[in-house]
């Protein structure tokens, strides 16, 4: 009789997880997953951050750069009755020196950037923070062009505490940027490690503008949102800070009006908007001068990062005092500061 293949060999018996043992390995992934993913969202906004500051770094260092060449900071516009395509921004005219001369050779200075759009739909990588989340074109359908678009951005320039031009005079705020300047580094004797040269803003910002004119109402530089949003009148529920060609100071300045994410609520429509607020868009009119409440808002949690005009770049937070803050925003005021680092 042949004898049975592997009839002598032992059989081995393999056993399978039980529901219960599958179960705690599914448990024990899922705690792991849930410690882990804190920590890769919390490095990946750490090089979100970190890539924001630098985009604040070129700026600051561009500033320096124009002003090499031109000996002046770049104006926010030129505001004249005999010159519509004046209102082009600071942002717009450093260009050539964050290694963007190529757009810029496209614009017709003497021309609204209404007719260029060619250049207003254009990203610009380093006017937009990674942590936006709204990094898209916004659509302007015009007489001129039906594809005209604009792009946003994240950076601001300093225009002040409050009161941003008057026309009549030529009179610009306590900023380092206003329309038609002319103002140099001499003219920041708070000391350049002690202004603000530009600020992070969210892109997509309701404001409100052309309501009551500050300057008639008796009331220096608010103290409470509440009293800047009584000024308002027409409101825009998400277009401030979406033009980076734009020189006003809505779309790409900032204020020290209030310290940064201070909420400016506006209702309208059964709506909760938090606001900006523009008296009078500069540009619009040569009688009116302009007042602006223009918040420095972040993505990053608890506050913004800022580019001084000395060009380093500083975290701030948002429970800085309001005095402090406004003293930041301000090139002459004599204010000390003291920033910790």
């Amino acid at each position: 009789m042949k004898p049975q293949p592997y009839a002598n060999q032992p059989h081995t018996i393999r056993r399978a997880f039980t529901l219960v043992e599958l179960l705690v390995v599914i448990a024990i992934i899922g705690i792991l997953v849930g410690l882990l993913l804190p920590a890769v969202q919390a490095a990946r906004e750490a090089a979100r951050r970190m890539s924001c500051s630098n985009n604040l770094k070129q700026m600051g260092l561009a500033l320096h750069n124009y002003h090499d060449t031109y000996s002046k900071f770049p104006p926010a516009g030129f505001v004249s009755p005999n010159y519509p395509g004046g209102v082009w921004s600071v942002q717009a005219r450093i260009l050539p020196q964050l290694e963007q001369a190529n757009l810029q050779n496209l614009i017709n200075w003497s021309q609204p950037y209404s007719v260029q759009g060619l250049v207003t739909r254009t990203r610009v990588p380093v006017y937009v923070c990674p942590s936006e989340p709204r990094d898209e074109i916004r659509s302007e359908p015009n007489a001129n062009d039906p594809n005209f678009a604009h792009y946003p951005l994240n950076y601001g320039a300093n225009m002040g505490e409050w009161f941003i031009f008057d026309p009549r005079n030529n009179q610009g705020g306590s900023g380092v940027f206003y329309p038609n300047s002319k103002l140099q580094f001499g003219s920041v004797t708070d000391g350049t490690s002690n202004t603000l040269a530009f600020a992070e803003v969210k892109a997509y910002t309701p404001y409100i503008r052309d309501g009551l004119n500050p300057s008639g109402s008796g009331v220096p530089t608010p103290s409470l949102p509440a009293d800047v949003v009584a000024f308002g009148s027409s409101s825009k529920s998400d277009s401030g800070h979406t033009e980076w060609v734009d020189a006003r100071v809505h779309q790409s300045g900032v204020t020290t009006t209030f310290v940064p994410n201070t909420r400016m609520v506006y209702e309208a429509d059964g709506n909760v908007y938090d606001v900006d607020f523009n008296s009078s868009r500069e540009g619009q009119t040569f009688t009116n001068d302009t007042y602006a409440s223009v918040t420095s808002r972040s993505q990053h949690t608890g506050g913004v990062e800022v580019a001084l005009c000395d060009g380093s770049v500083r975290f701030i937070s948002q429970s800085i005092d309001l005095a402090s803050w406004r003293a930041l925003g301000s090139r002459s005021g004599g204010e000390v500061v003291q920033l910790n680092d």
